[in-house]
């Protein structure tokens, strides 16, 4: 009898971890990003490019997801430089892609965008994300709510998206929250997979420091809730865009 072939896995471009405390805690952002999609182990390929690991060919997935990093898209490290090459690759082959916070820079600085620090300052803890216009009929954000919360923990930003790409959320800090690039290329600058707890022991690790920067953090803490719409897009994406 002969197998039938099963559907090409998902690749995760796993650009970087939290520190060794949080990740020992919640996992990496791989593992982070991957359960946000719903997928099995069997559904995918963690492809640690940051320690130096290598994609095969766009044709070997159906879907490419790239996750966030303590890294910075401007210090253009070669790992990095090499990762927006294959996202060039990729995008030119259609194949559909969800970048998240680095990810989302790096997809916006391969394809023609401008990255730097988010003039604004720091961005963390749960904000309010609003649709912006181009989002009406986008079938990955049918039906969502026009405002919603989402988890931020970014200090660099898209200062200008892709040429041709539609820009579908902000925030109040930030105003290239979503981009879609093409027809099949989404990025946020927030975090879909993060849930509060992440964010809570975030802030409790780094508060000080924060705080340093004059940011409110009992107030940011305070604030931290769930962010189930926020939260679903990955797995929406997946079944839109790339279905098993």
């Amino acid at each position: 009898m002969t197998a039938i072939p099963s559907a090409l896995p998902v690749l995760i471009l796993h650009t970087g971890d939290p520190d060794d405390t949080l990740k020992s805690q919640f996992g990496g952002y791989a593992d982070q990003l991957a359960q946000a999609a719903g997928l099995a182990p069997d559904d995918m390929e963690i492809v640690a490019v940051h320690a130096g690991q290598r994609p095969r060919p766009p044709s070997s997935y159906r879907a490419a997801l790239i996750t966030g990093s303590p890294a910075m898209v401007t210090d253009k490290e070669p790992w990095s430089e090499d990762t927006a090459a294959w996202l060039r690759e990729a995008a030119a082959a259609g194949l559909p892609m969800f970048g998240v916070c680095y990810g989302h820079q790096l997809l916006a600085h391969a394809l023609g965008g401008k990255v730097g620090y988010n003039p604004a300052g720091r961005e963390v803890g749960t904000q309010t994300v609003e649709l912006l216009p181009p989002a009406t009929g986008d079938k990955l954000l049918e039906g969502l709510p026009p405002t919603f919360p989402a988890q931020m923990l970014h200090a660099q930003t898209v200062l200008q998206a892709p040429p041709g790409s539609a820009v579908l959320a902000r925030s109040d800090l930030d105003g290239h929250q979503m981009i879609r690039i093409g027809r099949n290329v989404f990025s946020t600058q927030f975090h879909p997979e993060f849930g509060p707890d992440f964010i809570l022991a975030h802030l409790e690790r780094y508060g000080r420091r924060y705080a340093a920067e004059n940011l409110d953090v009992p107030g940011l803490s305070a604030n931290v809730r769930a962010t189930p719409v926020a939260g679903s897009l990955l797995r929406r994406f997946l079944d839109a865009y790339a279905p098993a």
